[in-house]
């Protein structure tokens, strides 16, 4: 199979050059600017960032006691916030009335297979007991430090009393599918190449109403290109106790290298497959987007499908602040939650002032805010 075949594949949706350019004439989608009085630290010692709820399998966030469980990346407070990734671990949260508690990490000390924990998605079984775990695994523990990305999935019983969850006995990580070099690169640099990485990450769950079948959705990088800016949305569907590989549901190739944290939320009788990504990560010869959240939508999980408002932009930050929030993720409920990334630079440059960066990161939850979706729109509410 070469690289034209998996561009063109008719099970999955192209996100093209023009769809792009019509971002610059595309109204109300810019979000509040990010003040002072949100950045409200979740952890005294500690950053947190990419995050996802338990939800139960059709997609409702699970909510007990009158409490929502959260799952976000976590890592000590450093000098550059960029190390963070390296020292990354899950950590479980709750959220209710009185805002964030803290409940510990979510895995025991060395338990995973990766050096580093990077995101993915949480499941409750349909026995209200049964949690699934699925997660990157980045680099391999007791190893240097590289930029391999494998997809795990652990298991473990889940109970919540007294105003805490209570999350253990887990099973033994099962690796949930492996790229094939074929529709999928392989994620397995030992350091990044023009500041960029290859993708095989951020597992998320999704089962279908209409047929109950199963999906992993992630972060791809097309198999056999030479495209540097090469992102796609890949997928896998449960066939037994595994998973097997599908073509790219989405395909970015040449327009944008990385389609972050894929999930889908099926509504109104369609699928609304929603991704983030960065200004930095689409094509110097493409028309570029701003950071924020995007979209595609289609009448079934096996497409065609088309962008969301035409353009797949939904939510992006203030032209001001373009650097203020990152990692849109949309509940069942059309609740998103982001982090806060650098926010009130005032136009200043972050690249070029690590100490800028530090003292400008934000390192916890960003406000919620919500969606009306109707056929192929999405507005912020």
């Amino acid at each position: 199979m070469n690289a034209e075949t998996i561009v063109t594949s008719p099970s999955g949706g192209r996100w093209l050059r023009e769809h792009v350019a019509g971002i610059a004439g595309q109204p109300n989608t810019e979000l509040p600017i990010i003040r002072a009085a949100d950045v409200v630290p979740m952890l005294p010692d500690h950053v947190v960032w990419d995050m996802w709820q338990l939800a139960r399998k059709d997609g409702a966030t699970v909510i007990v006691e009158g409490r929502s469980i959260w799952f976000f990346l976590a890592a000590p407070r450093l000098d550059d916030p960029d190390l963070r990734h390296d020292m990354a671990r899950i950590r479980t949260f709750s959220h209710g009335a009185d805002g964030w508690r803290d409940h510990g990490d979510t895995l025991p000390d060395g338990f995973g297979p990766g050096s580093r924990e990077w995101s993915g998605s949480t499941v409750l079984g349909d026995d209200g007991e049964t949690l699934t775990l699925y997660f990157t695994a980045s680099g391999r523990i007791g190893c240097p430090r590289t930029f391999e990305q494998r997809l795990f999935e652990t298991r473990a019983r889940f109970a919540f009393a007294d105003g805490r969850p209570a999350i253990g006995g887990w099973s033994v990580p099962e690796e949930s599918v492996v790229a094939d070099d074929v529709f999928y690169a392989r994620a397995d640099q030992a350091e990044a190449v023009g500041g960029m990485i290859k993708g095989f990450r951020d597992p998320g769950y999704f089962r279908d109403p209409a047929d109950g079948a199963e999906y992993l959705l992630f972060v791809g990088s097309a198999g056999q290109s030479s495209e540097p800016f090469d992102g796609v949305i890949g997928a896998a569907t449960r066939s037994g106790e595994g998973w097997t590989l599908l073509p790219p549901l989405v395909n970015a190739v040449g327009v944008n290298a990385e389609l972050e944290r894929p999930h889908v939320i099926a509504r109104g009788g369609l699928y609304y497959l929603f991704w983030s990504t960065q200004r930095v990560r689409f094509s110097p010869g493409s028309p570029s987007g701003p950071t924020g959240l995007y979209a595609m939508v289609a009448e079934r999980m096996k497409g065609p499908w088309r962008p969301v408002n035409g353009t797949g932009l939904v939510a992006a930050n203030p032209q001001s602040e373009p650097f203020q929030a990152y990692c849109w993720w949309v509940t069942g409920e059309l609740d998103v939650i982001s982090f806060i990334d650098l926010w009130g630079l005032d136009g200043r440059d972050p690249k070029a002032n690590p100490t800028l960066r530090a003292h400008h990161f934000g390192g916890t939850a960003a406000p919620f805010f919500r969606l009306a979706l109707d056929g192929d729109r999405a507005t912020i509410v």
